[in-house]
């Protein structure tokens, strides 16, 4: 469970709340959220739980955030990589038809001279 405290770092209080009003509404010291947070401290269920609520996000959630952002970047970015890709071969298109038109041209010369 050390890997949830690395994951519960990015994650973001609601509006307004402080890590101290986190700790506060947890019902545990300031120090004891921070190395949850860091991932000194394993955590039970009761507590996992407890901090899924206090964010109003399923357990699963919580425990698959990072990995969701994850996700969603890698999928940002082979959507990027698939546009210029396609970018490529519609370039590759482009100058096979060239290719192809000049050769025609120097066969129709070669023919006519």
């Amino acid at each position: 469970m050390k890997s949830l405290g690395k994951k519960n770092q990015t994650i973001t209080p609601p509006e307004g709340m402080e890590p101290e009003d986190v700790a506060k509404r947890l019902d545990i010291s300031i120090p004891a959220f921070s190395k949850i947070e860091t991932g000194i401290t394993d955590i039970n269920l009761s507590r996992l739980e407890q901090i899924s609520n206090l964010f109003e996000m399923s357990v699963v959630q919580l425990l698959t955030f990072n990995d969701m952002e994850q996700e969603q970047k890698f999928v940002n970015e082979l959507d990027l990589v698939n546009k210029k890709l396609t970018d490529r071969e519609v370039e590759i298109i482009e100058l096979q038809k060239k290719v192809i038109e000049l050769f025609e041209e120097l066969r129709h010369n070669k023919a006519t001279a």
